[in-house]
């Protein structure tokens, strides 16, 4: 079997409207699967508002989730390194 030669890199160009720029504070978020989905929905809860909105939501493959996930991580781990770490108490209130 010949080696195939390998396509070049292509380096990716993001763009990014300013609305977009600008993001969404989310303070609470509700993950539901099914096998072949996942679907994350980031949501702001006001404090003592009944109601939540969702900002944004992310439908997205298991195998991109796991990837994502290890780079949360990775992330995460490396921000503690530089600042500290970042202590989760039980009274923060109801986890979804």
């Amino acid at each position: 079997m010949a080696d195939t030669p390998k396509p070049p890199d292509m380096q990716l160009q993001v763009q990014m409207d300013d609305e977009v720029a600008n993001g969404q504070y989310s303070n609470m978020a509700l993950v539901n699967h099914t096998e072949t989905e996942f679907v994350l929905d980031f949501l702001f809860v006001q404090p003592q508002q009944p109601l939540a909105r969702v900002r944004s939501r992310i439908i997205t493959s298991p195998r991109h989730l796991k990837r994502l996930l290890g780079v949360l991580q990775e992330n995460l781990r490396r921000h503690e390194e530089r600042f500290g770490p970042i202590l989760l108490s039980e009274d923060e209130g109801p986890r979804h």
